[in-house]
């Protein structure tokens, strides 16, 4: 009666080693399968072209819902003045820009880490008011008495891209305004203080409620390449890592295609 208690036991003993060995392994495998354990959490800091507004914000969406414990946030602005706060210390974790220019004065700086990648290229549009009411047709007709014409400063991507684009077709105009931003240039003619304007055709595309995209030929030789980077002092290295690679992946590359972005 002894032994068959004893070995009674052992035996109890062995059936919950083995049910907790196969819960282990149960719980092991859904965890590999679902990626639970491999989200990506805390804040996310990216500084960002401002023609990248409206695409970034639903890829941030798009990759919170993807890693519940991580919160995107954004700086847009122009990418030389991006540029300038990184290098001055701006903390920050990704940097996006509109120009490899302004991305290698970053770089050049030592606040890159690792080698930017190309994941869009833009390319500019004559942006005017619903109707064309000047009748803009290209960009000589920006040169025509009376026609108010807004640009992107030099120093900055889209401006760089339109004097590239007016030197190409032989165009000399005056400006009005020259804005440190393309949604700035853009705002000047959805609050009709401008006739036109030089700006992405994506930008022209995400207001074609208040403006139209005029295309002009002169564009194909000045279309700016987005590089992209996690920067070398970023504060969550993991999640600026996760970020770029969701940029760059199919679902992030749908959401700038059907912005208007052209692929890299």
């Amino acid at each position: 009666m002894r032994v068959r208690v004893v070995l009674a036991g052992l035996t109890a003993l062995a059936l919950v080693g083995l049910v907790g060995c196969g819960g282990d392994s149960k719980e092991d495998a859904g965890s590999s399968s679902t990626g639970t354990t491999t989200g990506v959490t805390g804040t996310v800091t990216v500084f960002a072209a401002a023609s990248l507004t409206e695409s970034f914000k639903q890829i941030g969406t798009d990759f919170e819902k993807a890693n519940p414990g991580a919160k995107v946030t954004f700086n847009f602005a122009g990418s030389s003045a991006l540029a300038t706060q990184i290098n001055q210390g701006a903390p920050a974790d990704v940097f996006a820009s509109a120009a490899p220019a302004n991305m290698k004065t970053v770089t050049d700086a030592g606040n890159g880490d690792g080698t930017p990648t190309t994941f869009v290229k833009n390319q500019l549009v004559i942006a005017v008011p619903k109707g064309n009411p000047k009748g803009v047709k290209g960009l000589s007709d920006l040169t025509k008495s009376g026609v108010k014409v807004a640009l992107c400063a030099e120093q900055v991507p889209c401006g760089a891209a339109a004097k590239k684009a007016l030197d190409a077709a032989g165009v000399k105009l005056t400006p009005v305004t020259l804005e440190q931003d393309v949604k700035a240039a853009l705002s000047k003619v959805k609050l009709g203080e401008v006739d036109a304007a030089l700006v992405y055709r994506t930008d022209a595309k995400a207001a074609s409620s208040d403006v139209e995209g005029v295309e002009f030929p002169e564009s194909a030789g000045a279309v700016n390449d987005y590089p992209i980077v996690v920067l070398k002092g970023a504060p969550n290295k993991a999640g600026a890592t996760a970020f770029v690679e969701y940029v760059k992946s199919d679902k992030g590359r749908a959401v700038l295609s059907g912005a208007g972005f052209q692929a890299p």
